[in-house]
């Protein structure tokens, strides 16, 4: 199933079947090793999966529902199958933020995997036209319920061994969290438990070349920020990090359907929703992050 979430539309499947996990990495052709994401209806769903402690629910009534993903231990293992876990005894949890897909999880009364619904290594797709372009044939129902407003996948944090750790930056801010939390962790070696974190992801078919001053021969330059009047591609002309984050994955795909020799990227600040828009521009252009 094609299903909108408020991040990014995800290709969705019952998480309790191999099978159906099964075919949606063969439909995205996405390496096993990579975890899904478990997408459930509410906090009371998530705590049936997996092992919250007050952290996890401080998050959970803070940003639930939302672009939040928490990582925690697992509880109920055959709710989400071995495949989807990646074999972790760990599991990743969200209750999303869009109407459509939360009334499915509540009608299904399960967890749902929904990794987004682009080929692996592909831009995430943030509209209809663009999942269906991308894994709609191997889905047997699609939803549209429009432009995704986040545009960016969730935060991924850890609530693993008594610490907070953020494994992706994402739709909530580094800031947000630590509001919540208090300072997060350094990375202790859990970035295996969280998805979105191979070196070349969200790739367009063009090669990506960041923090670009302008574009040379041949390419496709995306501006942010004040620009001329005729650049083409333009995360935020005013300059606004949110509006850059929503528009990040279909402007890297508008961009590549012009065939240009590469795809050329203004520099984005690092503060806020740009460390999650920057993060994702390191992995389009193949850059270890």
């Amino acid at each position: 199933m094609i299903l909108p979430t408020e991040t990014v539309y995800g290709l969705a499947a019952d998480a309790a079947d191999p099978s159906a996990v099964a075919a949606i990495f063969e439909a995205k052709g996405r390496p096993r090793f990579n975890p899904l994401i478990a997408h459930v209806a509410d906090l009371e769903a998530a705590e049936r999966i997996a092992v919250f402690d007050d952290r996890a629910r401080d998050l959970a009534a803070s940003f639930w529902p939302g672009p939040l993903t928490i990582v925690a231990p697992v509880r109920d293992a055959a709710a989400v199958c071995d495949l989807a876990r990646a074999g972790l005894d760990s599991i990743a949890v969200r209750v999303p933020g869009h109407p459509l897909a939360l009334d499915l999880l509540r009608a299904f009364g399960r967890p749902v995997v929904a990794p987004s619904a682009n080929r692996s290594g592909r831009p995430s797709p943030t509209t209809f036209a663009d999942a269906i372009e991308e894994t709609g044939v191997a889905a047997a129902v699609a939803l549209d319920g429009g432009s995704c407003a986040v545009g960016l996948e969730s935060t991924v944090v850890s609530v693993l061994d008594g610490t907070v750790r953020l494994l992706r930056a994402g739709g909530v801010t580094r800031e947000e969290i630590e509001a919540v939390v208090g300072p997060l962790a350094a990375d202790g070696g859990d970035a295996h438990r969280s998805p979105g974190r191979l070196t070349l992801h969200y790739a367009p078919e063009a090669p990506v070349r960041i923090d670009a001053e302008g574009p040379r021969p041949g390419e496709a330059f995306i501006a942010f920020g004040p620009a001329p009047q005729d650049a083409r591609f333009n995360l935020s002309p005013a300059g606004d990090l949110r509006e850059a984050a929503a528009n990040l994955f279909a402007m890297l795909r508008a961009a590549d359907r012009t065939r240009p020799a590469a795809i050329a990227v203004a520099p984005v600040p690092h503060a806020g929703l740009g460390e999650a828009i920057n993060d994702r521009l390191r992995r389009a252009a193949g850059f270890v992050g």
